[in-house]
């Protein structure tokens, strides 16, 4: 065990710190100070929800969309996200739905199902399903190249963003109409 010399400690320090009377006090002191001398009320829980509804109301709400101009950063953020749930949503609903019924979402069906549909129609349709795969996929290299520490600034940033925004253009036409 170490004494208190070469703990550092001085001869008052230490008779402070050793005296169990002191110790007693201080706990004494703690309790006294430490219990709040609040009435509680008990409350029906429609009651805690209405004043809970009415704290709400009063608290400020937060200014996003309505005092800031609208910038390209966040929404290609909104709309890649947008995609992203869009995609990985019909994804899993077709591998739902294959796995539910097989026969009737085979390939030979859904392509026979396709070739009798309208030509405005398949073009809508592919292009429903081009322009989200293109925007999420040249987005997605954008934030892999941020991740890279690449296109950081704020003109890179914005060039890279219309990039994505062209390069996603160009590949739903192509998709939609040449593929």
């Amino acid at each position: 065990m170490m004494s208190t010399r070469a703990l550092g400690l001085g001869s008052a320090l230490r008779k402070a710190a050793l005296n169990p009377n002191l110790v007693r006090n201080q706990v004494a002191m703690r309790n006294i100070a430490g219990k709040r001398f609040i009435q509680v009320e008990s409350l029906r829980p429609a009651q805690n929800i209405e004043i809970l509804n009415s704290q709400r109301l009063k608290r400020p709400s937060s200014p996003h969309f309505t005092i800031y101009q609208p910038q390209l950063t966040w929404l290609l953020s909104i709309v890649h996200r947008g995609t992203g749930i869009a995609l990985g949503g019909l994804f899993y609903g077709f591998s739902i739905a294959y796995l539910i019924a097989p026969t009737t979402f085979d390939t030979a069906h859904i392509v026979e199902v396709v070739a009798g549909l309208p030509e405005g129609v398949k073009y809508a349709g592919k292009a429903l399903l081009a322009a989200p795969f293109a925007f999420h996929s040249f987005n997605g290299v954008r934030h892999l190249s941020w991740d890279l520490l690449k296109l950081l600034s704020l003109k890179g940033v914005y060039r890279s963003g219309y990039t994505v925004l062209g390069a996603s253009a160009v590949a739903t036409a192509y998709l939609t109409f040449f593929q």
